[in-house]
């Protein structure tokens, strides 16, 4: 099955229809991906899509219990999916407990996996808590866009188009690094309120959490000759919080090690009045071609 892809602009009216998947039939459902790179699916998308599928399979709650709610996701990016085709996404059932719930879901196009998810939810607990101090950054006010949304002569991308993303520091260099290797930090948020519980703004995290990570360990080799070629491999995601994506989060990346062609990067999710709610670790192949 094939469909004519709008334009990115046109078609991302809003960051909820990013995420919005067509049910099959029990533990099966349907959707379309946008581009990340060239005819290649966004991976930050397929796996959003695959955690609204393993959360739309969870029971249903009698009150006065509190909802099961995502606290970690740990996804493999198998196979480049294509956004001129759907992606069906199957979702195994793995456990129903009173506290935990476990599910694992394969994003699946033409036949072959492209993408498999495991997620863990959990009945929220009271008790003690701590968390690291968020990073010192100047607030988004005044900070310029990532990509320059509306410049003359250029298209509007589906990031843009749904996101704001506010650099802290250089965009092409990032920030100076503090020993914990190259580092970056971006304000970032939907443009739009964001309809919708918890689940919806965990799935708009996840998606968020693919962008610039990756690029992070990159960046003491912007300057470098050669075209490059980046992939992820893999994505972990860890709910700490509750959290609105539709309210700014500074999302403070860095990237510990690069060798062999992989980089490594990790980050957190701050809101404004300092919680840490998020934090994120990824691998990926990160090569640069020769210049001929």
């Amino acid at each position: 099955m094939q469909r004519n892809v709008p334009d990115p602009a046109e078609a991302a009216t809003s960051f909820k229809e990013l995420l919005t998947l067509e049910r099959l039939e029990e533990n099966l459902y349907r959707g379309f991906c946008h581009a990340g790179m060239p005819l290649r699916a966004f991976g930050g998308q397929v796996a959003a899509q695959s955690l609204i599928a393993a959360g739309s399979t969870l029971p249903a709650v009698e009150p006065p219990a509190p909802d099961l709610l995502v606290h970690s996701l740990h996804g493999y990016f198998i196979r480049p999916g294509r956004t001129d085709r759907p992606i069906v996404y199957e979702v195994d059932r793995t456990r129903d407990g009173r506290s935990f719930a476990t599910r694992r879901v394969v994003a699946i196009q033409d036949g072959e996996a492209i993408f498999s998810l495991s997620a863990s939810f959990h009945r929220p607990e009271d008790g003690e808590e701590h968390q690291a101090d968020a990073p010192e950054a100047p607030g988004p006010e005044g900070l310029p866009e990532l990509w320059e949304a509306g410049r003359p002569g250029r298209a509007v991308s589906v990031f843009e188009a749904v996101l704001e993303s506010r650099c802290v520091g250089d965009p092409v260099k990032g920030l100076p690094s503090i020993g914990q290797g190259p580092r970056q930090q971006l304000w970032v948020r939907t443009r739009d309120a964001l309809p919708g519980g918890p689940l919806l703004h965990a799935c708009a995290l996840t998606y968020i959490s693919d962008i610039r990570l990756l690029a992070t360990a990159g960046l003491p080799y912007a300057d470098h000759p050669g075209q490059r070629q980046a992939a992820s491999l893999d994505h972990a995601v860890w709910f700490h919080r509750p959290f609105r994506a539709d309210e700014w989060l500074l999302f403070a990346m860095e990237s510990p090690t690069y060798a062999s062609s992989r980089g490594l990067a990790r980050g957190q999710f701050f809101t404004r009045d300092g919680r840490l709610v998020a934090s994120v670790v990824q691998e990926g192949l990160y090569r640069r071609r020769p210049a001929r």
